[in-house]
């Protein structure tokens, strides 16, 4: 009877090692930095820092992870938390809820007509969404971004529908896939509706080799720009989530800057063997 019980002991002693070191192993997520990443870059006369997370096999890449830890203003990135608070307060129906253009002059030719909400997001229309905010209020934009975690937005009365775009506002890379790997394992404190919605919203892509979901973002501070390009990608069994931060060097030509963000993107993730090269996108503004 004795030598049962040691052996009992014994046999949990081992279980309970194995079952340490199988947790440790899940918690050390790897970094790596991938130079390939650089080079895209300054061939695109960009400077930043494009991350990749691997969810599979728990793993970052980049070729600055310092960059990726910096904050920066999340321009029209946040369109997706908006949309997420715009529906789960109500101010927003559905995605077919239509935006009344005013008549006035818009910085795009795109927002001068009516939209529906889905299309309000595809062309980025900050007037749209400013009308968004200011209907949420602060109380409840601030409540809700206390649920979504969505970086450090500085809400209050006079910044209400613009602390996105200007500010003190601030969101690195690594917080942007920290909320899109939520969002995607539907893990985000919404409901089932808003969730299938806002997913449907951000498709850019989407074939029968991979979805690609995702926004844009651009924001301007004296003659800084700041350009982003966030989602995830669905190919087979995997998810690649990816943040490109990116600011354009003194030669590069302002007019690719919005194409730019999203083909360096492409390319990092052509390194990573993530899409096939001569795959085509259909991507939104």
């Amino acid at each position: 009877m004795r030598f049962n019980y040691i052996f009992i002991i014994i046999v949990l002693l081992f279980s309970c090692e194995s079952v340490e070191k199988s947790k440790k192993e899940k918690v050390e997520t790897k970094f790596l930095v991938n130079n390939q990443f650089q080079e895209i870059l300054d061939k695109a006369k960009l400077e930043g820092a494009i991350l990749v997370y691997d969810l599979y096999k728990d793993v970052y890449y980049s070729n600055d992870f310092d960059w990726c830890k910096k904050g920066n203003l999340p321009a029209s990135t946040f369109k997706i938390p908006n949309s997420i608070i715009a529906l789960e307060t109500e101010v927003v129906k559905s995605d077919s809820t239509i935006f009344k253009w005013d008549g006035e002059s818009r910085f795009l030719k795109v927002w001068e007509q009516d939209l529906l909400f889905k299309e309000a997001f595809y062309y980025s229309c900050v007037p749209c969404y400013q009308e968004v905010a200011r209907k949420i209020g602060v109380e409840r934009m601030k409540s809700n971004l206390e649920k979504l975690a969505f970086g450090s937005m500085d809400v209050n009365e006079t910044t209400l529908d613009n602390f996105w775009l200007e500010g003190k506002s601030k969101i690195s890379q690594f917080e942007q896939i920290d909320f899109l790997k939520r969002l995607y394992n539907s893990s985000l404190p919404i409901s089932k509706r808003t969730d299938s919605i806002v997913k449907k919203m951000m498709v850019l892509s989407k074939n029968n080799l991979f979805t690609l979901r995702g926004k844009t973002g651009w924001s301007i501070r004296g003659e800084e720009n700041n350009g982003w390009f966030v989602g995830y990608v669905l190919v087979k069994s995997n998810v690649f989530f990816f943040a490109t931060n990116v600011v354009p060097q003194k030669s590069f030509s302002m007019e690719f800057f919005n194409k730019e963000r999203k083909e360096v993107t492409f390319k990092a993730l052509d390194v990573l063997k993530v899409l096939r090269e001569n795959e085509s996108f259909v991507t939104k503004q």
